[in-house]
């Protein structure tokens, strides 16, 4: 390693360490490579810009942003809310499976899971709260699940993976349902065993627990709500648009739906929602604009090249390169942004799982999965912070109820590393050759 890496490193942990924004620590440590190693500054502009303006399918991303921003204040989260209550609410426990199964159909939408803890997790947990559960089971279980929508097509994650690997973002979104599925058969499993356990009786004091009588109403309020995850999936494998148009096609239906089914958006809530939509999405463009000159940086370092060579040196298998690969992202996830582990991390062990013959849309689902584990880890976990800050909800507390939903979580990974075919057997399912 270079002295000039080095010092780009020391910074990036340095600026990082202060709290200072990500795109901001990638940038300034990529011009203190360029300056030591004596290079052109001309080319973090040109790489930034290369980068971003070069592929179409991160316009895909802004417009995720702002199909969740169009179901949040559109009022279509309520509808799938009260939907998701009718089918689970009245089991023990059953806000708590609420709130996991309804991540799972909200991530059909936005693909982030900050956004499933801002919007319907928020909704989700205060819900919870009024009915009795304890607030720190509360946040526990709304951060957790919320890991399930960047699994769930569509998925930003996987977006940004797909930029630095070039595997097929429809393959990847194919290969992210059945570990979704599983995620959330693992967490409700552990929520039905708490709720035994403490022998915690059905949420029948909960308000919004739908009737008989009531059922057919709230199916027909949610069902313009629920295609919307049908439109946005069958435009993509059915051929009749790329994700980035399908993305398109989604936040167009659901303004649709919101502004003359609902009738709940007017012209003033619409200017906010495109202006935090682009806001978001601007700032999203800025941390890859920045991961592509600092990816630049390692390329020029000859780092992945080190790795690889390090790698084939331990004469790994498949099976332990994936073992091993997975306990440092799961280190990394305490103490490391996301975006740095997807951007910057990942494409070190590329080279080694080409020379492997490691399918790269396995190894991403897998990786991605590993990654969004990190958001729910102390010290750094980001969704955390997140929720405690939007809620009020201390810290200390949604840490000592976190810990009985890593482990599922954890177990779901496990599986995946063991089975690949449980990620692939989607994707082969339409074609795919991998």
């Amino acid at each position: 390693m270079s002295f000039a890496f080095a010092l780009s490193l020391g910074v990036l942990f340095g600026l990082g360490a202060v709290g200072a924004p990500i795109a901001y620590a990638m940038i300034i440590a990529s011009i203190a490579y360029l300056l030591v190693a004596g290079q052109d500054l001309g080319l973090v502009v040109e790489q930034m810009a290369q980068g971003v303006l070069n592929n179409f399918i991160i316009l895909a991303i802004p417009l995720f942003i702002l199909s969740a921003r169009i179901m949040n204040e559109g009022a279509l989260t309520d509808r799938l809310l009260k939907f998701c209550i009718m089918i689970l609410g009245r089991f023990r426990g059953g806000l708590a499976h609420v709130n996991v199964f309804g991540s799972l159909i909200f991530s059909g939408m936005s693909g982030s899971a900050i956004a499933d803890v801002a919007g319907i997790g928020r909704v989700m947990m205060n819900m919870m709260i009024k009915t009795g559960y304890s607030p720190g089971f509360a946040a526990a279980i709304t951060v957790a699940s919320a890991t399930i929508g960047p699994i769930f097509p569509p998925s930003i994650p996987m977006v940004q993976y797909s930029l630095v690997s070039d595997a097929s973002i429809g393959y990847l979104f194919l290969g992210g349902i059945i570990p979704a599925f599983l995620m959330t058969g693992f967490l409700m499993l552990t929520i039905a065993y708490v709720a035994a356990k403490k022998k915690w009786r059905p949420d029948r004091a909960n308000d919004e627990i739908v009737t008989i009588r009531e059922i057919p109403r709230v199916t027909i309020q949610a069902f313009p709500a629920l295609l919307l995850p049908v439109i946005l999936l069958g435009g993509i494998y059915g051929g009749v648009a790329t994700p980035t148009e399908a993305a398109a096609i989604a936040a167009f239906y659901a303004l649709l739906v919101a502004t003359f089914f609902y009738r709940t958006i007017s012209v003033q809530k619409l200017y906010v929602i495109f202006f935090e939509s682009a806001h978001s999405g601007a700032l999203v463009g800025l941390i890859i604009a920045a991961a592509y000159i600092f990816n630049f940086v390692v390329t020029s370092a000859n780092i992945p090249q080190l790795i690889s060579t390090l790698i084939s040196n331990l004469n790994l298998t498949p099976l332990s390169f994936m073992l091993l690969a997975n306990v440092i992202f799961l280190v990394l996830g305490c103490f490391v942004d996301a975006t740095i582990s997807l951007l910057v991390v990942i494409p070190l062990f590329l080279p080694s799982c080409r020379a492997m013959g490691i399918d790269l849309v396995y190894f991403g689902v897998v990786i991605v999965l590993n990654i969004m584990i990190g958001l729910t880890t102390p010290p750094y976990g980001i969704l955390l912070y997140v929720l405690s800050g939007i809620t009020g909800v201390p810290f200390s507390k949604i840490v000592r109820e976190i810990w009985v939903f890593i482990i599922p979580l954890l177990a779901v990974l496990v599986v995946l590393i063991i089975f690949p075919d449980l990620v692939l057997w989607v994707p082969r399912i339409f074609g795919y050759k991998g």
